[in-house]
């Protein structure tokens, strides 16, 4: 197994250690216990994982990967959580609104619903507004915007494959074997 597998193995093995963190639930405690954020439980995100536990995992892997650099890892943390702050289902939304771009829209929505409910400042905007580069045009600004933008398509592969992963083993499973 090559080392770039093991590392990011091993991050998403120890963004579920979350919880046990204190000091991670220090810099986030307001935001997890918010009843806005808290809604996203009930928007599911990639397979079978919601926006809320997606974005709590982004955001502390995130978290971890600056704070074992020596940079702003509380920004990160934050932002990592609010990255995906669209508060819609965005399988139904293009049917629903005929918006069908949430790919390229959604870093914006998610930063105007960040800046409402939590007044953030300017860097953790860029952060949330920056994630989906390249698929948006401009980068982020930020060193830590950046390790947003690895955990969340980190995240966002490991989750879909899991749901692959699941519905092949009941797709494919022998129905004589039960």
């Amino acid at each position: 197994m090559n080392a770039g597998r093991v590392e990011r193995e091993e991050l998403i093995q120890k963004s579920a250690l979350w919880a046990q963190d204190q000091e991670y639930i220090d810099c986030v405690r307001d935001i997890l216990e918010n009843k806005v954020f808290q809604s996203m439980d009930q928007f599911i995100q990639h397979g079978h994982t919601t926006c809320k536990d997606h974005c709590i995992q982004v955001s502390y892997i995130a978290y971890q990967m600056c704070k074992n650099r020596g940079w702003d890892s509380r920004s990160a943390a934050r932002a990592g959580l609010l990255h995906d702050l669209f508060l819609y289902d965005w399988h139904t939304h293009a049917r629903e609104t005929g918006e069908h771009f949430h790919g390229f829209t959604h870093p914006r929505v998610a930063m105007e619903n960040a800046v409402r409910y939590f007044q953030i400042p300017e860097k953790e905007q860029n952060m949330i507004l920056r994630h989906m580069w390249p698929l948006t045009p401009v980068p982020p600004r930020y060193k830590e915007g950046y390790t947003i933008l690895y955990a969340d398509k980190l995240c966002g592969l490991t989750e879909f494959g899991a749901h692959i992963k699941a519905w092949f083993l009941v797709a494919l499973w022998p129905k004589q074997m039960g």
